[in-house]
């Protein structure tokens, strides 16, 4: 017996109580048909927790029953056949031994204890700032504590599909990657991940814990750079536009667009429709030679750019001057048309002597000359292209008054009470003003528009223009003609008559209808003749008497 409980410590010690039951008791000493009873029997508990065990045998005269562990624990009760104690302080899986003699024979029973434990960071792993579309994305899940790892997984989320799931390793803390393709649908979905402590086996729940989520951001960006539109020459101080467009972005309204002249940000307007972006603005150098315009695009962490070059140049005009832009008539003014250095200017059709040169005309203003217009020419070449620009100016001559004799007739006949025109062109810069007054009533005929002749307008008319640069006279004679009288007297006798006729025959159409319908009386007594209409009745008793 006390070899048995020598043998019983040394085994404890060793194997630290996993194998104490199959080395206390040699063979052939313990009892076959008593049993040591540990309750509760194998239970699965919550880290840090305090409980009791119970040991118990059914011997009749059982001896020192005790409780092997390495928990403190108190002996809270004990009796015949049992002995009660408190564990404190569970923090990890053990096994308690309780042992005794019956007989003269030991005899032990154990239980395993399970912890189980929350894990303490459930975390995704930051996501990229932005994803390209159709690239591969590792999905992290970083998981720190819980126990017991065998009954511990951890699920990947998009929103609340699950992409995969993973029992959790022994090691400490555990990385959990799930590998997805990035596509369109997945901009602005919610990644996340969880882990399930499935502990239903054991008579108790299953537990999750949820990491916060993730927004995710996907882009596409084409390979192709983006068209830039702009002329391949502009002059000096000229504004000029400039376009770019790229095709296939994705999310559009993400893209940041850059025009730049050289050194020089673009106040830029961006439109987009569908998944393309069109970007505009206007340009103006201001010194010549090549400049380089910008169109960069950015999406994500990608950017697209394309350059193209602009030659600026500077013609300095055509400058088209006249000496006398309101020449008056009989003088001499000069047409000069200039250019800069290299520049050759032509005048209507005369190029000046050699490039940088002016090309002028003289001439002898005449009133033709009123309202012609000079054209000058430029051309220079830069790059062996030749660039034109061309200027205008029109001439304007300060003349007298002019009539035209030819279209203003010097005398006129016609009818009296008939409508006519007095048409009497005059011509003059400025404008000249022109009236007709009759000899002696001063009475002024209208020009250019109808008026109905009387017989008074007959006449000596006295026709001027007047402009401030001088006047000019024309004499008109307009004789009025009297209707015929005599085709007018036979008009109205005819007129008369048939006046007559009419009335005499409707007078005859009344008193025949009347007489058909009525009987009429005459009046003795009546110094006039008027006719009355009577009944039948009234007539016959009148004749009676």
């Amino acid at each position: 017996m006390v070899l048995s409980g020598l043998l019983s410590r040394a085994c404890w010690t060793s194997l630290n109580y996993l194998l104490l039951i199959g080395c206390l008791l040699p063979p052939g000493t313990q009892g076959q048909e008593f049993l040591m009873r540990v309750e509760p029997k194998d239970p699965v508990l919550p880290a840090g927790v305090s409980f009791s065990v119970n040991c118990s045998v059914d011997c009749p005269h059982p001896e020192r029953i005790s409780l092997e562990t390495n928990l403190l624990k108190e002996t809270v009760g004990r009796g015949l056949g049992w002995a009660a104690f408190h564990l404190s302080n569970v923090t990890g899986d053990t096994t308690v031994l309780c042992s005794g003699f019956c007989n003269g024979s030991q005899i032990a029973g154990s239980s395993r204890v399970t912890v189980y434990r929350f894990p303490e960071r459930v975390e995704l792993a930051p996501l990229p700032r932005w994803q390209s579309v159709g690239r591969h994305l590792n999905l992290s899940c970083l998981v720190s504590g819980g126990v017991p790892r065998s009954h511990l997984e951890v699920v990947l989320l998009h929103g609340e599909e699950e992409l995969g799931r993973q029992t959790v390793a022994n090691e400490e803390p555990v990385e959990v990657m799930v590998t997805v393709l990035a596509s369109r649908d997945d901009h602005g979905a919610n990644f996340s991940c969880r882990t399930e402590l499935d502990l239903r086996s054991q008579g108790l729940g299953l537990f999750q814990n949820h990491s916060a989520p993730r927004k995710l951001r996907t882009f596409a960006m084409p390979m192709i750079p983006p068209r830039l539109a702009v002329p391949r020459f502009s002059e000096v101080e000229t504004s000029w536009p400039v376009n770019c467009t790229l095709d296939g972005l994705f999310p559009v309204s993400e893209a940041q667009v850059q025009l730049a002249l050289g050194d020089q940000m673009l106040n830029t307007t961006v439109m987009s429709h569908g998944d393309t972006l069109t970007a505009t603005a206007t340009a103006k150098a201001e010194q010549e030679g090549v400049q380089e315009i910008v169109c960069k695009v950015t999406l994500g962490d990608e950017s697209r750019e394309t350059r193209e070059n602009v030659t600026v140049y500077n013609l300095q005009g055509p400058i088209l001057t006249l000496s006398e832009p309101n020449a008056t008539e009989g003088t001499t003014m000069t047409v000069t048309c200039k250019a800069g250095p290299r520049v050759q200017v032509t005048l209507d059709g005369i190029p000046a002597a050699a490039p940088g040169q002016p090309s002028q005309l003289q001439l002898n203003v005449t009133e033709r000359d009123d309202r012609r217009t000079f054209f000058c020419y430029a051309t220079l070449k830069v790059h062996g292209e030749t660039l034109h620009s061309n200027r205008s100016v029109q001439l304007r001559v300060l003349y007298g008054p002019k009539i035209d004799r030819a279209q203003c007739p010097q005398r006129l006949t016609w009818k009296d009470k008939t409508m006519h025109i007095l048409q009497c062109p005059v011509r003059g810069n400025p404008n000249p003003q022109l009236q007709c007054l009759q000899e002696g009533s001063k009475f002024k005929v209208p020009i250019g528009i109808p008026f109905l002749v009387r017989l008074n307008y007959s006449g000596t008319y006295y026709c001027q223009a007047v402009s401030s640069q001088g006047t000019d006279s024309l004499t008109v004679m307009m004789y009025v003609q009297d209707q015929n009288p005599i085709a007018v007297t036979i008009t109205l006798g005819v007129l008369t008559i048939l006046g007559l006729v009419i009335a005499t025959a409707a007078l005859l159409y009344v008193f025949r209808v009347q007489k058909r319908s009525d009987i009429y009386h005459l009046k003795k007594k009546s110094s006039w003749l008027p006719l009355t209409s009577k009944q039948p009745d009234e007539a016959v008793a009148e004749e009676s008497s």
